[in-house]
């Protein structure tokens, strides 16, 4: 089997490209990546890729010629490319409409036409927008940015491959924890790195808002799982917990106790997003009951001055 990655240098797409390398029956690994984030993370470090299992090309959503050429022989399509901001900022509208957008249709127009026989879509929780209300997958989207806008009309397109083939929908929550290819507009995973390098962490609002996250472990975990799984192709939310920014602050102090917090505009209602634990992924979660304050101290080990 192979299985091809949009989006494979990135940072969910590098840990899901170790861990379909890593798996007997993928017989190769496609990473399919513009390096627009020069996220060359990927081609470094000592962690390496199985010799010979995986291939890297260099290409664009949107160059529709390269992309139906890199479909042939594949049997597994992973579309986690994406123009990516933090899930309440907005900018670049153009960019995420061509990217998101229209990228996702070039892609599930690619995939009628070549002999793929599956499709997972990585989406957004930012489709939901705002709420005060913890949401899951039967609420009815409300996306409040250009990004949600975005991702929700790449799943209408997948909506539509969904009657040809089995084309999974995954709404993944915010995403957080090391990898050599992790974002550190993350909040979670700059509020470590700020605690780590002697700084502040600056805190917006009351602290009391909530939002949804998902380890990257786990995340692609379920990524994975879904290569095979015998789940019927619809719409999924990966999410592990609901967190206050008070919930992390907290941890993070914990691990890092010498860590200052600034609170500022406190006086601003803040944009919050609680979604419901999605029950019907349980089986391919496999969580293993680890909880947050465990991953963010197995999350400092990670760095490269040592901590006492």
């Amino acid at each position: 089997m192979k299985a091809l990655i949009t989006g494979g240098a990135g940072y969910l797409g590098t840990e899901l490209a170790y861990r379909l390398a890593g798996r007997d029956d993928i017989s190769e690994v496609v990473i399919y990546d513009n390096l627009s984030r020069s996220n060359y993370n990927l081609f470094i470090g000592v962690r390496k890729f199985p010799l010979g299992k995986v291939r890297f090309i260099n290409g664009d959503l949107l160059d529709t010629r390269k992309l139906r050429e890199s479909l042939q022989g594949i049997d597994v399509v992973y579309h986690l490319a994406a123009s990516v901001t933090k899930p309440f900022s907005d900018h670049n509208p153009h960019l995420l409409e061509q990217v998101n957008h229209w990228g996702t249709a070039e892609l599930v127009y690619a995939v009628e036409e070549s002999d793929v026989t599956r499709l997972i879509y990585s989406s957004s929780s930012a489709i939901y927008g705002t709420s005060g209300d913890i949401v899951n997958y039967q609420t009815t989207p409300h996306p409040t940015t250009y990004y949600g806008i975005s991702k929700l009309r790449g799943e209408e397109h997948v909506d539509r491959l969904r009657e040809k083939m089995p084309a999974y929908t995954v709404r993944i929550a915010n995403v957080y924890g090391y990898s050599k290819s992790m974002r550190f507009d993350a909040r979670i995973n700059r509020y470590m790195m700020e605690a780590a390098s002697g700084q502040k962490i600056t805190v917006s609002g009351s602290g009391n808002q909530a939002r949804a996250y998902i380890h990257v472990e786990d995340a692609t975990r379920v990524l994975g799982a879904l290569l095979d799984a015998d789940l019927q192709p619809e719409i999924y939310d990966l999410v592990a917990r609901n967190l206050t920014i008070h919930d992390i602050t907290d941890g993070v102090t914990q691990v890092f106790p010498d860590t200052e917090l600034l609170f500022i505009n406190q006086h601003v209602e803040p944009w919050e997003l609680q979604v419901e634990v999605d029950e019907r992924l349980d089986t391919l979660l496999q969580h293993p009951g680890h909880d947050f304050l465990y991953e963010i101290e197995e999350f400092k080990k990670q760095f490269t001055i040592g901590f006492a």
